[in-house]
Formats: C-alpha cells, sequence, structure tokens
C-alpha cells in the first residue's frame, strides 16, 4: 500500500479544492490505521443520455480513489431529477418524465463504467430514501438554513435582483442532494467547482443530524471543451464523447490548442503526477514538441476506452488521413436513399444527410460553404445545384469523416 504522502500526491492531482483538506488527511490516517476503506459518494441527476469526458474529470478522481482501496456510491438522481438543479441556471428546469430518467439512468450506468471500477462501485437511486420522506420531516430539513444563506448563492441572488421567478422547490434541491449524504453517511462527496453550495449543505446537514466526522467536500474543475474557452458540453458541440469512435477521439485530441495539453492530461487521464510534471517541463524548455505530447495524450484516452490496440490503430488512421494527406484505406460504403440520387445527379447537401457524413441538410450546407467537403480528395463547394456523382466516389465531410459512395 502506498503511504499516506504518495496517496495524498494523487488524490490532489487536478482538484481545484478540498473542504477541510486537513481533516481528510485525518480520514486517510485512519483508515490506513483501521483498514477500513473510505465512503466515497457521486450524485448524478439523469438530465441527459451522453457522458462526455467533461463527466469524466470527476468519474476518473473516483477511480484514482478506488485503486486506493476505497468504495464508491453512484447516487442516480432520479427523485431530485424530476425537480432539477437550480445549479447555475439562471431559469427554471423543465420537469422530466419517469421514464425519461430512467431510460437515461440505464445510459449512465453503462458509460459510467467505463470509467469506475465495477467491483468497487454501489449503484443507488436516490427515490430510495427521499420517497418515504414525510411532511414533518422536509420541514425539519428546512429549518436548518435561512432564506438569506439560501441567496447567497449566485444563481439565485442573480434571478432575485432581476425578479426572474425562483419557486420554492428550487430551494428543497440543494437539501434533497444532501439528504443523500445522511442516507448513506458517506466521508467524502465529489463534485464540480459549480456544486461547492450542494456538497457544503451535505456537511452542515451531517453535523446537524449528529454526524460525529461529517464529509469532506472535493470539487474539481470543469473542463474546458475543443474552443478551449467554454466548459465542455454537447450543445456547444465542443465535446468528446467517451462512446465516440476511437478515431473520432484522436482526432477530436489532436485539434485541442496547446495550452490545454497538461490541463487534460491532470484531468482525464490517469497519467501519474511525477510524468505530468516532467512532460509539462520537457514542453516549456523546449525538448519536447507539444504534437507529440498531444499524440501521446490522444493515444492514452483512446486506451481509456477502448483499449492500447485500437489507440494504436487511431493513431495510423491519423497519421494516413491527416499528417500524409491520404485517404483511408478502409472505409464505410454506403448507399444514399433512392429518391436522392436522379440519373446520377443530386444536390450535395441532401446527398450528404443521406449518407450519414451530415445530420441536418443545414448542417451539410454550412461545411460545404467553409470549404469542408472534398470528393476523392478535390474541394467541391456547390450547394445551390444538382451534381454528378459516380459509383465509387470517396466523399469527405470535415477532417475525419469518410464514405465511399455506392449507387444502385
Amino acid at each position: 500500500m502506498l503511504n499516506l504522502e504518495e496517496q495524498m500526491r494523487i488524490i490532489k492531482k487536478g482538484v481545484s479544492e478540498i473542504i477541510p483538506e486537513d481533516e481528510l488527511r485525518e480520514k486517510m490516517e485512519r483508515s490506513i490505521k483501521e483498514d477500513r476503506p473510505l465512503k466515497l459518494k457521486l450524485g448524478m441527476d439523469p438530465t441527459a443520455p451522453d457522458i462526455h469526458l467533461g463527466h469524466t474529470v470527476v468519474l476518473r478522481k473516483l477511480r484514482q480513489f478506488q485503486d486506493l482501496g476505497h468504495e464508491v456510491t453512484l447516487v442516480i438522481g432520479d427523485f431530485t431529477a424530476m425537480i432539477g438543479d437550480p445549479t447555475g441556471r439562471s431559469d427554471t428546469r423543465n420537469s422530466m418524465t419517469r421514464d425519461q430518467i430512467m431510460a437515461n439512468a440505464k445510459t449512465y450506468k453503462e458509460q459510467a463504467f467505463r470509467v469506475l471500477d465495477p467491483a468497487k462501485t454501489t449503484i443507488r437511486y436516490n427515490s430510495e430514501w427521499l420517497s418515504k420522506l414525510n411532511f414533518k420531516q422536509v420541514l425539519n430539513l428546512a429549518s436548518k438554513y435561512t432564506v438569506a444563506r439560501m441567496l447567497e448563492r449566485d444563481d439565485f441572488e442573480k434571478r432575485y435582483k432581476s425578479n426572474t421567478p425562483i419557486y420554492i422547490h428550487e430551494f428543497l434541491y440543494p437539501f434533497m442532494q444532501g439528504y443523500d449524504s445522511i442516507a448513506l453517511g458517506c466521508d467524502i462527496e465529489f463534485g464540480g467547482t459549480d456544486q461547492k453550495f450542494n456538497l457544503l449543505m451535505g456537511r452542515m446537514l451531517q453535523r446537524e443530524f449528529g454526524m460525529e466526522h461529517p464529509q469532506i467536500a472535493i470539487m474539481m474543475p470543469l473542463l474546458e471543451g475543443l474552443d478551449g474557452v467554454k466548459k465542455m458540453s454537447k450543445s456547444l458541440g465542443n465535446y468528446i464523447g467517451v462512446d465516440e469512435d476511437p478515431n473520432d477521439i484522436y482526432g477530436k485530441v489532436m485539434s485541442l490548442s496547446d495550452g490545454l495539453i497538461i490541463r487534460y492530461f491532470e484531468l482525464v487521464t490517469d497519467v501519474h503526477p511525477d510524468k505530468i510534471d516532467e512532460m509539462k517541463s520537457q514542453m516549456e524548455e523546449g525538448t519536447l514538441n507539444p504534437r507529440d505530447a498531444k499524440m501521446s495524450l490522444a493515444r492514452e484516452l483512446v486506451s481509456l476506452y477502448y483499449g492500447k490496440e485500437k489507440a494504436e490503430e487511431a493513431e495510423e488512421h491519423f497519421k494516413t488521413v491527416f499528417q500524409k494527406n491520404d485517404i483511408p484505406d478502409e472505409i464505410k460504403e454506403v448507399s444514399p436513399d433512392a429518391e436522392v440520387l436522379t440519373d446520377g445527379k443530386a444536390w450535395p447537401p441532401k446527398l450528404l444527410t443521406s449518407v450519414g457524413l451530415a445530420s441536418t441538410n443545414s448542417e451539410a450546407r454550412r461545411m460545404i460553404e467553409q470549404g469542408a467537403f472534398k470528393i476523392n480528395g478535390n474541394k467541391m463547394m456547390e450547394t445551390t445545384k444538382e451534381i454528378k456523382f459516380t459509383n465509387g466516389d470517396v466523399l469527405q465531410l470535415g477532417k475525419r469523416r469518410f464514405v465511399k459512395l455506392i449507387i444502385k
């Protein structure tokens, strides 16, 4: 077993804030002395079906704790999702149906286990305890905090000052998340920096309910997306999904700005802090080309989710397509819908959508106008009329999307 200092070094890698750090050290010391794993908690409201690298920042930290011998409870917020976390919101979230929540929860579990160790992970649903609370118990919870303190939250404060409605049920959300920590008796709760208020609510409620050593709050930073500015988000299109094709993951990583290389190593990989520090020094000294460091990051990420062999294949694909400017040897063959082609002619945006290179005609048109469409390696920017296509044409949209056109 690693000594306390080495464990703390791994635990603190990439962390934004630990409240309070001295108590975390004490919990770790007791854990080692008593040979008792710490109970870790992460709550996830299944409000969207897919997990991207931004979500894995916290999951990856939990996995590091698991590798040190500790146990994780992943709380699926099936009850809290019906309210919706007001954190960071300028308005009230729309309610979700039970069927939507459970369908998303199933996907969350499957994707979370791409990171977490299933043998050291317990899945719980917070409806198990929250649905059993009576009104007297809810009032008792609400009596632990004041409206003035609640309005200190940045999101509530902004809405209050702008006369944007804040509904009472939104005030109850932090209490519900905090009660999860009472029900589970957890030692540490994890979340992003935007979850600080909710995590500290759980710590306060544990103390109010007589827990001698209340939970530690560990907050991870929000991961910047591919644009390097805004946080990673599927709605912004700046994300890398954990279920994406290995070639797409590799290619997207290679599009990152050099300034994000070390940050991604720290937040979404298991590379040891000493190795990361070494790479950082080498890049600053000019002895390590950022391109090579980025390729190492891309290999690492594809390996984490698909294995070393797929990572090597993705790297070879990248070198073939982008460094040598070649067309890949193996390309998916696709036939467009019958009504799209007439005598071999088609409107390019509609054809690209039909063969799956674009999700909509408008997206296809926009990318064509930006010069992102090639036929057999030659740029084509026609969007106003039909053009002639030939059986076997290799169609490319963007840097990573290829299909071979099969005309039946």
